[in-house]
């Protein structure tokens, strides 16, 4: 089951490593800004940067369409006359 830590930016400003490493173990950590904000602190690698779920859709639903041979080709200049440019 996932840890759940709750602690203040102060808290989190003092032993920040210790937050990063409990955030990296698995914990999930909410980190509190006064009374009314929060925030979560969330491990993340480069493919979570780049790609949001809805690109990565749309990236392998063009794929296979490419596979399945159901695209239009399209020379530079027909691409730039269909965009009227």
């Amino acid at each position: 089951m996932e840890r759940v830590i709750q602690v203040s930016s102060r808290e989190f400003q003092a032993n920040p490593k210790n937050y990063f490493d409990l955030a990296d173990n698995g914990a999930q950590i909410i980190l509190k800004r006064g009374r009314k904000q929060s925030y979560i602190l969330t491990p993340t690698d480069d493919e979570d940067l780049f790609l949001s779920p809805k690109l990565k859709a749309r990236i392998d639903k063009g794929l296979q369409e490419i596979k399945e041979g159901k695209i239009i080709p399209y020379t530079l200049e027909q691409l730039r006359e269909k965009m009227g440019l």
